[in-house]
């Protein structure tokens, strides 16, 4: 831009005195000229403090302008063969939507995306090609996070590298009936619980994705300072979209990120402005409002907004022109544009002013149609990823601009409807082909037959060049890791097994057995502590001495309790992960280190203790995408119950927590009563996880309450693990009435049992330290015989066989929570369930009990009204 259209340009946005303003910016061009832009940088940073001064009341603006961060003087030179990379990024785009529509033209419910991939492909291809470091022998590898709508295009990537066959492709989401033709089955989205060895990371519910890519980073930061793995130089890569970052965890942890400087860490947000249903943003900029946010969070932006065909008329607005119309162009009309045609763009955007008509000259309406976006240019796409892995000190995200539905035309690019588009007509297929320029002939194009090049083909070789170079093919999952040994129970847990009447609380128990564990030499350093600061809550203050509390920084502060035995100490090898109040991001490490065998073959035991009513009624949704990802770890519970916790009233009180967790396939849940119960389960865990390497995770709930702890027989540890015991025999004779308890409630059972002996009725007490698993085997049994199988009777079953005595069940959780082992009760033995359904109160255990009717009285009396003694 001339000084002269500056001065112009400057009267245009009310400049009082644009001569002074040129002045101060030759200024500035002269010491950025002859002393530098670090000197510049000072000088503004001082002009900036002085301008903070309540009586100018200035702040920065967040926002730049509407164009890319990387001019093109500072771009790199692109380090591949441009031409076979469009050609492979083309290939790729035609075989996953032959994959989508195939499987929509046969069978119209199976669903699948198009628009999106056909957005984020050369984002992908840029990535794979020079970036995406796979994990070799020789590296740990990068982790990348893949837009989950976008799966069908690195199908189309594992089909080219050889990793899948046309057969499987053909069988997009049908992964029921797949191998009933010799094929596998893909998933509809990154699901590792389904394809094991190929997706590491589920990223199908929206925002869960960003959130565990940030603590993945920092787990990753945490490994190397606890010099247990070095993960310098790896990256974490996400990709995601902008209509994703409405969701409250794409954003909870942002700061976090910038917080520990984790510049280990890049986003990639595929900004192509669209939702499921309309803009993201039809009214405004979503670039603008991520900038903001992003760089308000402590982020380095990069705006990857303009293709290279841009470049030109960049360089020949004298006035500024371009900037200004973007800067007035909201994203709902950015979208018309994208759908309409060259002449429509003429005439409409370069139309709206005599500057931008003038720059639109001499290019024809097929040259203005094929305007790129940044996100669809491979070498600005290059340039803005080179310049997030080289930048130090901050977390990077790359602000791309795409067209959803790039190339789609009119059957889809930039329309309303273009996510929901499955199927695509003759005419769009033809013109698909000839948009991207496939070889395939129209009969090809129509019966959407795959494109794979000959192996010999420079496209081929290429593409297998490429991957070699950056360690092999991704995405790529490990299922094994060395086997970490776990010490005898006795080591550790004896105080537990062996209490001899002492009165603890499980809580309590649990932190002194964890603390004990902490000191085994082998497994010790591996165990992650992680609470949402509630560690005062449970007692575990006395670990914050004995390992420390995570930080990246060290501790730079003398803490207000320093003098105390109890005081809070973070350091750089810390082992607890203190997340403050966020279950979240507790969530999230706790599945980054639960992960850890798997993503970088270090396997690590973590434990996350919490208020169990803010687990699986609150982060369900991201416990639900550990156990796709196969986590391996512990879940604590803790004050739970919803008349455990007594004065906390309604929100904090749980009654349905192991209602959820049931649901889960590879989640064991567990509500032990006894600290020796809890030590034979947590010690059953450990091995499953740890020496067997099974892909199960446990939920404990535990319990805030103090009261006498028995001693566990040698003989009841298998039923322990099986689900349940029993317990002990009130009164004389045979058992008149079994009494089933869990948690807390076990003692209400035991006090029922002992009233009811003292009037002359006998009573046989059984401890269920898992009313799922009794359940889970019920159904397993019964799923067997229905094949034809001969299988033995439920373990339940057997558990209350011998007796035709009716049962009371209660635990300090709904009724459906006992309710589900009714199914596999012996024939003619009634069963009447309590529980503590409905919301819950403030007031004293005793009360809740008694309001809820699951103490000992209201025990003994269903027991009688079972006897007909009531």
């Amino acid at each position: 831009m001339t000084d002269h259209s500056f001065t112009r340009f400057l009267h245009a946005q009310g400049d009082t005195d644009p001569a002074e303003t040129a002045e101060w910016r030759d200024a500035l061009r002269a010491v950025l000229e002859s002393e530098g832009p670090e000197r510049a940088r000072f000088l503004l940073d001082e002009l900036a403090a002085l301008a903070r001064d309540p009586r100018v009341g200035w702040s920065p603006e967040l926002v730049t302008p509407y164009v890319n961060t990387i001019p093109v003087e500072r771009q790199p030179l692109f380090p591949g063969d441009l031409a076979i990379e469009e050609r492979l990024a083309s290939l790729m785009r035609w075989n996953a939507l032959a994959m989508v529509v195939r499987a929509n033209s046969a069978y119209g419910e199976l669903g699948g995306h198009i628009a999106s991939y056909a957005s984020a492909a050369d984002l992908f291809e840029v990535g794979f090609n020079h970036f995406f470091r796979a994990r070799s022998a020789e590296q740990g590898g990068d982790l990348v996070f893949f837009q989950p709508h976008s799966a069908p295009g690195v199908y189309a990537r594992a089909f080219l590298e050889g990793r899948l066959t046309e057969q499987d492709l053909a069988h997009y989401r049908q992964e029921i009936t797949a191998p009933e033709h010799g094929a596998r089955g893909l998933s509809s989205y990154p699901h590792p619980w389904l394809m094991p060895d190929f997706w590491q990371f589920p990223t199908g519910s929206m925002g869960l994705g960003p959130i565990s890519s940030i603590y993945h980073a920092r787990f990753m930061r945490y490994l190397t300072h606890r010099q247990l793995l070095d993960c310098a130089g790896r990256k974490v890569w996400g990709v995601f979209g902008d209509g994703e970052m409405d969701e409250p965890e794409s954003m909870s942890a942002l700061t976090l990120a910038s917080r520990e400087k984790l510049d280990n860490l890049v986003w990639v947000v595929n900004c192509n402005l669209q939702r499921l249903d309309g803009p993201v943003r039809g009214n405004g900029r979503i670039v603008d409002e991520l900038e903001k946010l992003f760089r308000g969070a402590g982020w380095n932006v990069i705006k990857l907004l303009w293709g290279s065909d841009w470049d030109g008329l960049f360089a020949r607005d004298t006035t500024g022109a371009l900037v200004r119309a973007f800067a007035h162009t909201v994203d709902g009309q950015m979208q018309t544009f994208a759908a309409k045609d060259g002449r429509f763009n003429r005439d409409t955007f370069f139309g709206q002013d005599p500057e931008l008509a003038r720059l639109a000259q001499g290019m024809s309406d097929e040259q203005i149609d094929r305007l790129k976006r940044g996100g669809h240019d491979l070498v600005k796409i290059h340039a803005a990823y080179a310049a997030a892995a080289a930048h130090r000190g901050q977390p990077t995200v790359i602000l791309a601009h795409t067209k959803k539905g790039y190339g789609m035309g009119a059957a889809g690019q930039g329309r309303m409807t273009t996510h929901s588009q499955k199927k695509l007509d003759d005419a769009a297929l033809i013109e698909f082909r000839n948009r991207f320029n496939l070889p395939l002939s129209d009969a090809q194009a129509t019966q959407l037959e795959f494109l794979k090049p000959a192996e010999d083909s420079a496209e081929m070789r290429y593409l297998h060049e490429r991957r070699q170079a950056l360690g092999g093919y991704m995405p790529r999952r490990e299922s094994q890791a060395p086997q970490l040994p776990v010490p005898p129970i006795a080591n550790y847990a004896q105080f537990a097994v062996q209490a001899g009447g002492k009165e603890m609380s499980t809580t309590m128990a649990f932190v002194r057995l964890l603390g004990n564990l902490l000191k085994d030499r082998e497994l010790g350093p591996r165990i992650v502590p992680i609470v949402a600061d509630e560690a005062r809550t449970f007692g575990m203050a006395n670990l914050f001495k004995q390992v420390g509390i995570y930080s990246s920084a060290g501790q730079h502060y003398e803490p207000e309790d320093i003098g105390s035995v109890l005081s809070y100490r973070e350091a750089l090898d810390g082992q607890i992960l203190e997340e403050g109040i966020s279950e979240a991001g507790a969530i999230a490490s706790w599945t980054a280190a639960a992960t850890a065998y798997s993503v970088h073959g270090v396997p690590m035991l973590p434990f996350y203790i919490y208020y169990s009513m803010f687990g699986f009624q609150r982060v369900g949704d991201a416990i639900w995408a550990a156990a796709d990802q196969r986590a391996r770890g512990f879940l604590l519970g803790a004050t739970s119950g919803r008349t455990t916790l007594g004065g906390e009233g309604l929100q904090h009180q749980d009654g349905s927590s192991h209602l959820v967790a049931a649901t889960i396939p590879n989640c064991r849940a567990w509500d032990p009563a006894f600290a020796g119960e809890m030590a034979v389960i947590l010690d059953h865990g450990m091995r499953e996880m740890l020496v067997e390497q099974r892909d199960v995770f446990y939920y404990l709930t535990l319990m805030n309450e103090n009261y006498a702890q028995p001693d566990v027989d040698e003989a009841a540890r298998a039923g322990i693990v099986q689900g349940g015991y029993r317990f002990g025999v009130y009164g004389e004779g045979p058992a008149q009435v079994t009494l089933l308890g869990s948690g807390a409630i076990l003692t209400e059972v035991i006090a029922a049992a002992r009233q009811l002996a003292a009037e002359g009725t006998s009573c046989e007490v059984v401890s269920v330290t898992s009313w799922s698993e009794l359940s889970r085997a019920g159904v397993e049994a019964e799923q067997r015989a229905l094949q034809g199988d001969v299988v033995e009777p439920p373990y339940v079953w057997q558990l209350l066989s011998g007796s035709d005595a009716p049962i009371v069940a209660a635990s300090d959780y709904v009724r459906a929570v006992p309710e589900s082992i009714r199914a596999f009760v012996p024939a003619g033995r009634r069963l009447l369930t309590l529980g503590t359904d409905g919301f819950g109160r403030s007031d004293t255990r005793a009360a809740l009990r008694r309001f809820f009717g699951v103490d000992a009285q209201a025990v003994a009396t269903a027991a009688r009204h079972l006897l007909g003694k009531a």
